[in-house]
């Protein structure tokens, strides 16, 4: 885990090991998946539904994204695993969309975390918006990025010409 502070934020990145079985394994099944598939949608900006939510039941190979995303964010918080609750939802970008700057400082949050599926050449940017500054996180597919929840953060423009999938996730108290 690489930890970088930026002018008021502190970003933390990590890999996951076999990150591309487990990758393809989950673009295989997420695939195949149907509207009927999908929980819940929510935050509906620019023509899309950014957070799609799905039971981690339907795509086994997740056990192993959200096990070692948990194991991180404790390690980054201090605290012991079964002491966190985690929230996870699946984004789903196609070219020429993008993310609107919001947080995740809502409820009770500790933490924030992406993990990174599918990033194909030119599909966007992870910006962080610090007070006066933004610093600019050029997603690799198995990469997990953690942040403070009220961190503003957006998502530059897919201008590739295929979709970006990754996972995003919150961590709050037990």
């Amino acid at each position: 885990m690489t930890s970088i502070l930026t002018h008021n934020s502190s970003i933390h990145i990590g890999f996951l090991a076999d990150a591309e079985a487990i990758n393809r394994q989950i673009m295989d099944v997420y695939g195949g998946l149907g509207d009927q598939d999908i929980l819940r949608r929510s935050h509906f900006f620019g023509g899309r539904f950014e957070n799609l939510y799905l039971d981690h039941e339907r795509i086994p190979a997740l056990v192993q994204v959200l096990a070692q995303a948990t194991s991180y964010a404790a390690s980054l918080l201090g605290l012991p695993e079964q002491a966190l609750k985690r929230g996870f939802w699946f984004n789903d970008m196609g070219p020429g969309q993008s993310t609107t700057k919001h947080d995740h400082d809502e409820y009770d949050e500790l933490l924030s975390a992406v993990y990174y599926i599918h990033v194909p050449e030119n599909s966007g940017s992870l910006i962080i918006h610090d007070r006066y500054s933004q610093t600019e996180v050029k997603p690799e597919s198995g990469m997990f990025v953690f942040f403070a929840p009220a961190v503003l953060h957006s998502v530059s423009c897919n201008l590739s010409g295929e979709r970006r999938l990754s996972i995003g996730m919150n961590f709050g108290p037990a």
